[in-house]
């Protein structure tokens, strides 16, 4: 009998050493006559694990990692092919607690299935949310989308199934579906690991959506320092194509879907919907006015589906088992669930796919494991690099878009980055004006001219120049930012300087009792 061996293919687990660790165990298996099946999976998301090797067993998959190319022999002397006991054993993978506690409907083929085998993504569930939008309808397939409470994953949180339904009702003899698939936000990976772990739920979401709304052609937007992830959906595209997945028959109906690949402009703004547009028509990246609303007249004018790749990925498992279903997770106006992406200084860095609800702090450390230099978390942020600053004290707040929103923070598309208390708040307020500073687009001038602004006023607060005057300067600065902006870049630069500024005063050298309301 060959026994299955997996090896993660995902870019986290290459830049660790998997593709030696895979030509180590394939060396060793031939040397000593075993015969096994080797499978370049996913990442489970565990990644202080990473390279994570697994072993199909009667008892189910058995891992062991992290795994070098000098650990091989050894693993195959303890007869890790059988699930063998060894120091790198890890027992039986979904029993990891950090696996185990998840819930993973988004990613629940990430890490299991082959990425590039359509045979075994129908095989689990794969294809099913199409065929039943097409069983349904586009009417139908819009309405279950509405009632299932999903949002866009990417920022903004945006109800997918308005923007869906408004395509729909617009009359164009053209209208086109695309995934921004720019994860510029700093501490996310997790459109990179499903792209690179299961394109053909992508692949298949984008299809769900050309079904609901007339559209016929797709564009997947990838960030271009994605090689690894761009190639995988490349391939994955040219199989959906081959077999029916793709193209003028959709799994044999009337439907006509087909998806191209575009590779990002390498500028941040372009994650911005519209700037996004802008760059796949070959211009340069700026963002538009609205309205128009991309709905109504987006991509070369006509009426567009924009979505992000989480949110397009979340659309099969609502088809196949309805909007109840992905409703029964979450809580309030925040149904279903988040990958959420924990990054910096964190034990246990990876990917933690939970129903909304849980808190910041049972993330951090029921998953997280507490910072990586054991020192205490002093500040997270959330959201990306235009995401506020939380102190300790908001740790127990849910993660919840409207929790947040309460707190003048966001989820965003889930990056959560860790730091403790080592950390310098002012010069992170610093960075996140000049970040606005290097990526602004330039065409609005809060944005483009308030950041430059911004970064010499907190230079002038950190030199402890006429402190007062100046933090009052800023803080009216932000606003105006805040205010006028034409796009988020602008407007949300200031979360992160102020909340910087609200909850580590002493870090400006204002004294904590002087902090503002």
């Amino acid at each position: 009998m060959t026994i299955t061996v997996y090896v993660p293919r995902d870019a986290s687990a290459l830049s660790l050493g998997a593709d030696a660790v895979a030509a180590a165990i394939t060396a060793e298996a031939a040397h000593r006559g075993t015969g096994i099946r080797l499978v370049r999976n996913g990442s489970r998301g565990l990644f202080w694990l990473e390279p994570m090797v697994e072993v199909a067993t009667p008892s189910g998959r058995i891992a062991y990692g992290p795994v070098t190319p000098d650990d091989v022999g050894g693993l195959f002397e303890a007869g890790f092919l059988t699930g063998g006991k060894h120091a790198l054993s890890l027992g039986v993978t979904e029993d990891i607690p950090f696996l185990k506690r998840q819930e993973r409907l988004t990613f629940a083929r990430v890490g299991i299935v082959d990425p590039l085998s359509l045979d075994d993504y129908r095989a689990h569930g794969g294809c099913r949310g199409l065929e039943k939008a097409i069983a349904t309808g586009p009417a139908a397939a819009v309405k279950t989308v509405l009632d299932s409470g999903l949002r866009g994953r990417g920022g903004a949180a945006f109800p997918a199934g308005i923007k869906w339904k408004t395509v729909l009702d617009t009359p164009a003899d053209q209208k086109y579906v695309v995934c921004n698939a720019d994860e510029g936000d700093s501490g996310t990976f997790s459109d990179r690991m499903l792209m690179e772990g299961d394109p053909f739920t992508l692949i298949e979401g984008m299809a769900i959506a050309g079904v609901a709304t007339g559209a016929t052609q797709g564009y997947v937007y990838v960030r271009s320092e994605y090689p690894h992830a761009e190639s995988t959906l490349r391939q994955a595209i040219d199989i959906a194509r081959a077999q029916g997945l793709l193209g003028d028959a959709l799994l044999g109906s009337q439907h006509r879907f087909d998806i191209e690949v575009r590779r990002g402009g390498g500028a941040y703004i372009c994650g911005e919907e519209t700037a996004l547009l802008e760059s796949i028509e070959g211009k340069r990246g700026q963002v538009r006015f609205k309205p128009p609303l991309p709905a109504i007249a987006g991509l070369f004018g006509k009426p567009t589906v924009i979505n992000n790749v989480i949110s397009l990925a979340s659309v099969p498992v609502i088809l196949d088992k309805g909007a109840k279903h992905y409703q029964d997770f979450g809580m309030g106006r925040s149904r279903g669930t988040l990958p959420f992406q924990l990054a910096g200084n964190i034990k246990h860095g990876g990917l933690v796919e939970k129903a909304f609800g849980l808190t910041l702090r049972e993330l951090l450390h029921d998953y997280g494991g507490g910072s990586a230099s054991g020192r205490p978390i002093r500040a997270v942020q959330v959201g990306g690099p235009l995401g506020a600053y939380l102190p300790e004290s908001q740790f127990d707040t849910p993660l919840d878009y409207e929790a947040f929103a309460k707190l003048s923070a966001m989820l965003g598309h889930g990056g959560v980055v860790v730091f403790d208390d080592s950390v310098d708040m002012a010069k992170m307020a610093r960075y996140a004006m000049e970040f606005c500073v290097v990526e602004s687009c330039g065409k609005c001038t809060p944005c483009r001219i308030g950041s430059v602004r911004g970064v010499e006023v907190i230079d002038r607060i950190i030199a402890g120049r006429n402190r007062g005057a100046e933090i009052a300067l800023l803080r009216d600065l932000c606003d105006t930012m805040v205010s006028g902006s034409l796009c988020a870049m602008g407007g949300l630069t200031p979360y992160p300087v102020l909340s910087a500024l609200e909850h580590f005063p002493e870090d400006f050298g204002i004294q904590k009792h002087h902090k503002a309301a």
